[in-house]
C-alpha cells in the first residue's frame, strides 16, 4: 500500500492483487458484483482484478412444515473485491452504479489483514466442504409449541431450550400434573 497516496484515487505503482471491502447497496449486492464484472471485462481491465464475492453461508428453516435451505449473506451491503488499486480500477468500481465506497479512512481504501481474510474466505471454504447447513430454528424460550410427531404427539408445551447446533428443542409439557421435560428435534414441533 502506499503510504503517500492522498485521499480519493490511490496512485498508480500498486501491482499485487489485494482483498477490499466494498459499501454498496443492500438486497443488490449480487447485481452489483456482475455490473463489476461486466465493466471489467467491457473495459479490458480483467487483469487488475481477481475474484468479487458476496460472503454468504447456508442456513436451514423450516417455514410451513417444510425444511428448506437458503442462503444467507454474512455482511448484508458489502461485497469482497481482489483487485490491484490503480487509477482505473479505483474509478471502474467507484462508477459502478450501487457502490457506496471502499472501507477504509479519510477516503483512502484499506486492504483487509491476513487474518480477516483467512476468517471471511476460510467461511466460504467451509460453506462450500460443509453439505450440512446450519439450522435456523424459529422457536425461542417460553414460546407455546404443539407437538406433532413422536411420543407425545398433540401434547402442547412451552419451549424451554433451544440448541440450534444439533437442531434440538427442550420443551416442558405437563403428564400427570408435573412439568416434564420432552427432548425433540425441531421439525417435530409447530408453533400454537
Amino acid at each position: 500500500m502506499n503510504s503517500d497516496a492522498g485521499a480519493g484515487a490511490p496512485q498508480d505503482g500498486e501491482d499485487q492483487l489485494l482483498w477490499y471491502v466494498l459499501k454498496v447497496q443492500s438486497n443488490r449486492e449480487k447485481s452489483i458484483r456482475d455490473n463489476i464484472l461486466r465493466r471489467v471485462r467491457r473495459e479490458g481491465l480483467e487483469r487488475f482484478f481477481g475474484e468479487i464475492i458476496i460472503p454468504t453461508e447456508k442456513v436451514a428453516e423450516t417455514k410451513g412444515g417444510k425444511k428448506r435451505v437458503t442462503e444467507r449473506k454474512l455482511y448484508p451491503g458489502y461485497i469482497m473485491v481482489n483487485m490491484i488499486l490503480n487509477d482505473e480500477s479505483w474509478f471502474l468500481v467507484r462508477e459502478t452504479s450501487g457502490v457506496g465506497d471502499f472501507t477504509g479512512a479519510a477516503g483512502k481504501p484499506i486492504p483487509m489483514q491476513e487474518h480477516e481474510i483467512q476468517r471471511t474466505l476460510g467461511q466460504e471454504t467451509a460453506k462450500e466442504e460443509v453439505t450440512q447447513p446450519k439450522i435456523k430454528i424459529d422457536f425461542a424460550p417460553g414460546d407455546r409449541v404443539k407437538i406433532k410427531e413422536g411420543a407425545f404427539e398433540s401434547f402442547e408445551g412451552t419451549v424451554d431450550t433451544v440448541d440450534e447446533a444439533s437442531g434440538r428443542v427442550s420443551v416442558l409439557i405437563e403428564i400427570f400434573g408435573r412439568s416434564t421435560p420432552a427432548e425433540l428435534e425441531y421439525w417435530q414441533i409447530e408453533a400454537v
